[in-house]
């Protein structure tokens, strides 16, 4: 699995069509978005595992893939900011 961070923004008027069309993804799609609608940033942001690209782009409600954003995304661990250090010297 791969993990993506997917931003997915919205206007104003279409809160209701974009949370109406993650719904219909089903509620395990849904649970996996957090929103800043309610503070005026009418983004939706989730970070998931999946398997591709394509399968975190299919989260996003189909009128914003186009315009979503979706990164690749890793955690480091100690070892490895340490091995950076060492060969960066």
């Amino acid at each position: 699995m791969t993990k993506f961070l997917i931003a997915s923004r919205h206007e104003p008027d279409d809160c209701l069509r974009a949370l109406d069309e993650e719904l219909a993804k089903g509620p395990g799609i849904l649970d996996k978005f957090v929103y800043g609608c309610k503070e005026g940033d009418h983004t939706g942001y989730a970070i998931v595992d999946v398997k591709n690209l394509s399968d975190a782009l299919a989260m996003v409600p189909g009128f914003l893939q186009a315009s979503a954003c979706i990164t690749k995304v890793d955690k480091f661990t100690p070892a490895e900011i340490k091995s950076f250090h060492a060969k960066a010297a």
